[in-house]
C-alpha cells in the first residue's frame, strides 16, 4: 500500500498521487486554484529511498565540481592566474569540472526522475546502478590526486589518461547502462485518454530511450575504432557519436522539467497534450539518425561527424521553442504569492534564458575560439537550472521541506545571471580570437578589450560558483531533520 505524501506538507497540498500510475485528473495550484495540465505522479513507496540516493550522488558531484571550478575560473582570470601552477593544472581541473558537473550530475538527476517514474519493478537493479555510478564517480574524483595521468580534452567526455580515472569512468558507464535498463523496464505504458501526466511520463521514457541509443553508440565506437588511433584522436572519435545522442536525453529531460515547473506554478500551458506529445516525438526522432550514421559512414570520416551534428541541430531544436514559449508565457501570466513557488518560477525562467542565450551564440560560431564554450555553457547551464528546479519541486515528496525563503528564490537568478556574464565575456573575447581550452599566458591576451572580456568571464564565473554553492546550501537546509516526511 502506498503512502499519501503531500508535496507541501504545511499548506494546501498540490497534486500528490498515490500508487504507480499517472494521475487521472488535473491538479490545483495552491496559489490560483486554476486547473493545470502537466504534473508527474510521485510514489510513496520504497522508490523514494532510491530517489534520495540519486539526489545525494548529484549533490556530491556538484560540490566536488564546484571545488574544481573555483580553480578553473581562477586559472583563466587575468592576474589571478599568475598565482596558480602551469596550464596543465587548468586542464586537469577542467576534465573533472566537466565530467562531474555535466556527466555525473545529469545522470544522477536522470536517476532521480526515473526512480520515481513508472512501476516499482527492478528496484534492486536501480540500487546496483547507483552503487556502480557512485563508485565510478569516486574513482574519477580521486584520480587527479592519486594517478593524474595526461589530461585529454576530448569533446563530451574529457578524460585523464590514467588507469584509475579510466577504470572509474568504465564502472560509471556500466552503472549508467543498468540505470537506463531499469528505467525502460519500469516505464509505464502511455494510456488513453491522453493527459498531461501521461505526456510527461512519455517524455521521461523517451529520454531513457535516447540514453540507451547513446550507450549503444559508445560501445559501437569502441568496437570499430582503428587501433592506430591514440590520445585525443582516439577519445574524440570514441565519445563523438554517443555524446551527440546524449544531448537528446538531456534536452528531453529539460522539456519535461519546463512543463512540470510551469504547471507547478499554476500556469495554464497553451500546448495541448497531443501537440506536446508530437513535439516530444520530434525531439526523440533525431536520436535515431545516430545509428544510421554508424551504418552509413566510417566513424573516423567527416561524413559521420557531419551527419551526427546535423541530426542534433535539426532533430533536437524544433520542440524547444514552442515548449519554452508556452511555459514562460504561462508562468508570466501568474503572480505567485506563495513563497514555495518562487524558486520554481526562478529556476524555469533563468533556465529558458540561459538555454536560449546558448542557442543564439551557437548560430554565430566561426572557428575554434571561446565562443564555443560560451555556446555549450549556456545550453548546459540551461539544463542544469531546470534540473535544480526539479529538485526544489521534488524535495517535499522525498520527505523534506519545500525551499521557500529568499535565498531559495534568488539562487537560480544568481547562478543564471553569473553564467550569463560568464558566457558574454567568452563571446566578447571570442570576437578577438581568444582560443578555447587554454589558460594563463597561453591565452595571449593582447588588448585591453580582450583582458576586459576575460575579466568579465572571471567575474561572472565567480558569481555563478556562488550561485551553485547556494543551491547546495538551500537543498541541505531543506533536508534538515525538521523537514521529516508527513505520512
Amino acid at each position: 500500500m502506498s503512502i499519501h505524501i503531500p508535496l507541501f506538507p504545511n499548506g494546501s497540498p498540490e497534486h500528490a498521487a498515490t500508487g504507480d500510475g499517472p494521475a487521472t485528473s488535473p491538479s490545483t495550484s495552491p496559489v490560483t486554484g486554476a486547473a493545470t495540465s502537466y504534473q508527474l505522479s510521485l510514489p510513496g513507496d520504497a522508490r523514494l529511498a532510491l530517489a534520495r540516493g540519486w539526489l545525494w550522488l548529484g549533490l556530491a558531484a556538484l560540490i566536488a565540481s564546484g571545488l574544481f571550478s573555483v580553480l578553473l575560473v581562477a586559472s583563466r582570470t587575468p592576474y589571478v592566474n599568475q598565482w596558480l601552477p602551469t596550464a596543465n593544472f587548468f586542464h586537469i581541473a577542467l576534465v573533472l569540472h566537466v565530467d562531474l558537473s555535466v556527466l555525473v550530475w545529469f545522470v544522477a538527476m536522470a536517476g532521480l526522475l526515473w526512480s520515481l517514474h513508472g512501476s516499482a519493478r527492478a528496484t534492486g537493479l536501480g540500487w546496483l546502478a547507483w552503487w556502480l555510478t557512485g563508485g565510478g564517480t569516486l574513482a574519477m574524483a580521486l584520480a587527479p590526486f592519486a594517478d593524474p595521468g595526461e589530461p585529454i580534452m576530448a569533446n563530451y567526455v574529457p578524460v585523464l589518461e590514467s588507469g584509475l580515472f579510466l577504470t572509474g569512468l568504465s564502472v560509471f558507464g556500466l552503472g549508467a547502462g543498468l540505470l537506463v535498463l531499469r528505467s525502460l523496464r519500469a516505464a509505464p505504458v502511455l494510456g488513453l485518454p491522453l493527459r498531461g501526466p501521461g505526456v510527461l511520463s512519455f517524455g521521461l521514457t523517451a529520454a531513457a530511450v535516447a540514453g540507451a541509443v547513446a550507450l549503444l553508440c559508445f560501445a559501437w565506437s569502441w568496437a570499430v575504432l582503428p587501433t592506430s588511433l591514440h590520445g585525443k584522436a582516439y577519445y574524440e572519435v570514441l565519445f563523438w557519436g554517443g555524446g551527440h545522442a546524449l544531448q537528446f536525453t538531456w534536452t528531453l529531460l529539460m522539456l519535461v522539467a519546463w512543463l512540470w515547473l510551469a504547471s507547478a506554478c499554476g500556469a495554464r500551458i497553451l500546448l495541448s497534450p497531443r501537440v506536446t506529445l508530437l513535439l516530444l516525438l520530434v525531439g526523440l526522432a533525431g536520436v535515431f539518425v545516430t545509428p544510421v550514421a554508424y551504418l552509413a559512414h566510417e566513424v573516423t570520416s567527416v561524413e559521420h561527424r557531419d551527419l551526427l551534428t546535423w541530426a542534433m541541430r535539426l532533430g533536437g531544436g524544433p520542440a524547444i521553442v514552442p515548449v519554452a514559449l508556452a511555459a514562460v508565457l504561462g508562468v508570466l501570466a501568474q503572480r505567485p504569492d506563495d513563497a514555495r513557488l518562487r524558486p520554481l518560477r526562478a529556476a524555469l525562467l533563468s533556465s529558458v534564458l540561459l538555454f536560449g542565450a546558448g542557442g543564439l551564440i551557437g548560430i554565430f560560431i566561426h572557428g575554434s575560439n571561446v565562443r564555443i564554450p560560451a555556446h555549450y555553457h549556456g545550453a548546459i547551464v540551461g539544463v542544469t537550472l531546470a534540473l535544480m528546479g526539479v529538485v526544489y519541486r521534488i524535495l517535499p515528496a522525498l520527505g523534506y521541506q519545500a525551499p521557500q525563503d529568499r535565498l531559495a528564490a534568488w539562487q537560480p537568478w544568481a547562478y543564471g545571471l553569473g553564467q550569463l556574464m560568464h558566457i558574454i565575456g567568452l563571446v566578447w573575447s571570442g570576437g578577438y580570437g581568444v582560443q578555447r581550452k587554454v589558460a594563463g599566458s597561453d591565452q595571449v591576451l593582447r588588448s585591453t578589450a580582450e583582458v576586459a572580456g576575460m575579466g568579465l568571464m572571471g567575474l561572472g564565473g565567480l558569481i555563478a560558483i556562488i550561485g551553485g554553492l547556494l543551491f547546495i546550501v538551500v537543498v541541505l537546509r531543506a533536508m534538515r531533520p525538521s523537514g521529516t516526511r508527513s505520512t
